[in-house]
């Protein structure tokens, strides 16, 4: 069945997540991840909801596949202007155990965006879904497994023995919880530049049921500006912790609060429960910097996702 993405699906659609990492970690796919969905549905469906359309299949009582298609839509930014998407970009998952409902996925979608240019993320480490891609016409996409692309890696480590975080004089750690909304949102524009992320979209963000106040984390510089900020996903049911996103102000970086962030959040995160940490970065050879802060707090690569795309 097709139809918009509701907060509904995005609940099965990570308990699928769920499933799949108690099993097979390394098959869920870049944007299909507990923490991952929480994030972009939450930030985007109140101004993009209207684009997003979907299908799930089940195999009796639980979803063992889904596609949501992301279609043409123009994105209003922080900055007043807007961009235009012209192409059609799919998020999707399938359970290993149903791995040939890959070519009902994939054809869904090449229907849903007929006429359009089509881009995918599929994982490195599902052979047979990148098979049944390139059986369906899709190939990967140069520009984005370039020494500067758009392919991104997972990484991952545990929590068991965590370094003591420690930031510059002055600085100190604040939660969204007690800095509030546009705090929480000036921390995220200030580290990210222009972008579609507003207060409207981190109300949706908060309204999601994965989101703790308590686990997204800001530092306070000495004059007030918060200087970085991440949000961390807690899967209780696999005890790990999702970053997603990590930024800093431009103005502060290079001063170890990145750094420092990661060490809190995974403490507290550790506390709440949490075993197991993952982040997602930029893998290619030209976006060296939030891959080696990751790898300066104990994090190593994982897994990674192929850019795939079909002309129009």
């Amino acid at each position: 069945m097709t139809d918009l993405l509701t907060a509904a699906d995005v609940l099965l659609m990570q308990d699928l997540a769920q499933r799949i990492t108690a099993v097979r970690p390394e098959l869920v796919n870049s944007d299909a991840s507990y923490g991952e969905l929480a994030w972009n549905w939450g930030k985007g469906h109140a101004a993009q909801g209207a684009s997003w359309v979907r299908r799930l299949w089940f195999a009796g009582d639980g979803l063992a596949a889904w596609g949501w298609a992301q279609l043409p839509r123009s994105v209003r930014l922080n900055d007043g202007s807007a961009k235009d998407v012209t192409g059609a970009y799919l998020a999707y998952q399938v359970h290993p155990d149903h791995a040939g409902l890959a070519d009902d996925v994939i054809e869904w979608f090449d229907a849903a965006a007929d006429g359009l240019e089509r881009t995918v993320l599929p994982g490195a480490a599902d052979k047979f879904g990148l098979e049944r891609w390139a059986a369906h016409g899709y190939r990967p996409d140069p520009d984005g497994l370039g020494d500067t692309g758009s392919w991104t890696q997972l990484n991952e480590r545990d929590l068991e023995a965590l370094e003591t975080p420690v930031l510059p004089s002055g600085f100190r750690f604040r939660t969204a919880a007690d800095a509030g909304p546009e705090a929480a949102v000036q921390a995220h524009a200030d580290a990210w530049g222009v972008t579609a992320y507003t207060l409207d979209g981190y109300e949706g963000v908060r309204a999601t049921p994965a989101y703790r106040g308590d686990l997204h984390v800001l530092v306070e510089a000495p004059d007030g500006t918060m200087a970085a900020s991440t949000i961390m996903w807690l899967d209780e049911v696999n005890k790990t912790v999702e970053f997603e996103p990590v930024g800093t102000h431009p103005g502060y970086r290079r001063l170890g609060l990145g750094r420092a962030m990661l060490l809190h959040g995974m403490d507290r995160a550790r506390a709440a429960g949490a075993a197991h940490a993952t982040v997602a970065c930029l893998g290619a050879p030209g976006h060296p910097s939030a891959r080696g802060l990751y790898y300066g707090v104990g994090f190593r690569e994982v897994c990674r996702d192929v850019p795939m795309l079909k002309p129009a």
